[in-house]
């Protein structure tokens, strides 16, 4: 049991999922039959009971499987489990538009606060887990009624718990609120009945990449994917930073559903994970890759394949009126002339079908607002924004949460990374406002404050961590702090600001981080 437990708390597991040794050769049925249907009744349509009665991710089958292993003592080898999760996410899976919404959970994107759009399914389901875990399963009335037993079964007291008491929560939970999860997410929809019978494309090939990594800035580079077996995929990644770094590895991928990209590669001598949704054309991806430790750690991304004509980013994303700009285009099959909105090309700098590097200057009359960027006949609509000056600065995530670790204990450290963002005021002039236009994420000077007078009171930014010149804020030891007194831990608030310079001005942004105990419980689907 303890090996399971330390199984289970691995971050997205992503690693298992993209891992491809030989258990493709194990059959699915094979097993469902052999190590399911002992418990799990045949039905008449075929299927079995419950198994056939619910739709989910990749991440949720896998938590379905490891919590047969824990509760009923499920015995499967490492690649049964595999061929298993496989079936299931590809028959009995999302279709990309019910996945969609809830993507920044499978992402692991930091500091996201939700907004669930039903109050009561938030107090029943969200006071415990996330509302995307929720979302990100279908089922039927029925089956979502058995849900509820089960969580009453193995949480006797969640009926005395917080918004659960003063009132009939078993009777509202499986009348109610069944009837509404069977109604917004059912088993059933047109969605997957389309999506279902979508042949999964070869993904093998080139893909040139790009996107933005907070603390470290825009990069691109190209991914270089090998069919190694069926929805399987050796995998080599290249990035080039705007700063001029670069990094590099190799590793594995498994796509499933016919979308679903999980990947695992050392990059730059780092593990990182992959989890992108491909396009149903099967010529682009996106999503995010991160530190599979430091979950915060990583960058989005997105790709095309090397033989299409596309602008993948614009680096610097912005352009000031009144200035020159050296500015490179990235993309696929990029040849002729330059357009970069208001801003007059002056001279290119280099030219390539990856890359175009260009300087630019934006006359003091020139439109402010986002522009369109062309090469040749490619095109791409906002590419960047002409601003004239920094309004405002936006810290993102404007909060955040970092969780303690190391001390002696084995729960590794969960840092928090902010970033800085440019606005512009928008039509009605004032800054702050919600008719801001977002510039981009802009060099900044960072620093950090007690958040309130309590936090003040225990001088909380002497003790919780370090804020690094790049907007990543490195939590300090798990443990009691004798520094502190009362048994104090390193706990506590902090205010963390940005300043970014914008010309003479200085323009400042802020952000909440609260630091916190381990993050003990780490399933795939938090």
């Amino acid at each position: 049991m303890i090996r399971l437990a330390r199984r289970l708390s691995g971050p997205l597991l992503a690693s298992f999922l993209a891992s491809s040794p030989a258990w493709a050769a194990v059959d699915a049925t094979a097993v469902l039959n052999a190590k399911c249907a002992s418990c799990h009744e045949r039905e008449d349509a075929g299927g079995l009971s419950r198994i056939s009665e619910q739709r989910k991710t990749p991440e949720g089958w896998l938590m379905t499987l490891r919590r047969m292993q824990m509760w009923h003592g499920l015995r499967l080898t490492e690649e049964e489990e595999k061929v298993l999760v496989k079936h299931l996410a590809d028959t009995q899976g999302l279709a990309p538009a019910e996945a969609a919404p809830f993507r920044y959970v499978l992402e692991r994107r930091p500091g996201v606060v939700e907004t669930p759009d039903d109050a009561e399914l938030a107090t029943f389901c969200g006071r415990c887990h996330t509302y995307a875990r929720v979302g990100l399963q279908r089922r039927d009335r029925e089956d979502w009624t058995k849900l509820v037993h089960m969580h009453l079964g193995q949480w006797p007291t969640i009926e005395y718990q917080a918004m659960a008491r003063d009132r009939q929560w078993f009777k509202l939970a499986t009348t109610e609120i069944a009837a509404k999860l069977g109604q917004k997410w059912p088993l059933q929809t047109p969605a997957w009945t389309e999506w279902r019978h979508t042949k999964p494309h070869d993904l093998s090939g080139t893909w040139r990449i790009a996107g933005q990594r907070p603390g470290k800035g825009q990069y691109d580079g190209q991914m270089t994917v090998k069919r190694t077996g069926t929805d399987e995929y050796a995998v080599t990644m290249d990035v080039t930073y705007a700063d001029g770094s670069k990094a590099s590895g190799k590793g594995s991928a498994i796509v499933y559903t016919g979308y679903e990209w999980r990947g695992t590669v050392d990059l730059g001598g780092k593990d990182i994970r992959q989890v992108f949704t491909v396009d149903a054309d099967g010529r682009g991806l996106s999503g995010r890759w991160f530190d599979d430790v430091e979950n915060a750690v990583g960058g989005d991304l997105d790709g095309v394949r090397a033989e299409r004509q596309a602008i993948l980013a614009v680096q610097p994303p912005y352009l000031k009126v009144g200035e020159t700009t050296r500015v490179t285009i990235v993309g696929a099959g990029l040849e002729g002339e330059v357009a970069l909105g208001g801003a007059k090309v002056i001279k290119t700098v280099a030219a390539g079908p990856d890359r175009v590097i260009v300087e630019a200057r934006v006359d003091a009359s020139a439109t402010v607002g986002p522009c369109a960027v062309s090469v040749g006949g490619t095109r791409s609509e906002d590419a960047v924004i002409v601003y004239d000056k920094v309004a405002a600065v936006r810290v993102e995530p404007s909060v955040d949460i970092a969780r303690l670790g190391g001390g002696g204990g084995p729960i590794p450290h969960q840092p928090a990374q902010f970033q800085a963002v440019g606005y512009m005021a928008g039509a009605d002039g004032k800054a702050g406002s919600d008719d801001d236009v977002r510039i981009g994420v802009m060099p900044a000077i960072w620093s950090a404050a007690n958040y309130d007078a309590f936090a003040e009171e225990l001088d909380d930014v002497k003790y919780v961590g370090v804020l690094e010149a790049n907007g990543l804020f490195r939590p300090a030891d798990a443990g009691i702090n004798p520094a502190r007194g009362e048994l104090l831990n390193n706990n506590g608030q902090l205010t963390v600001k940005a300043t970014v310079k914008d010309g003479a001005a200085e323009v400042e942004g802020t952000a909440r981080l609260i630091v916190v105990p381990q993050r003990w419980n780490n399933p795939p689907i938090l």
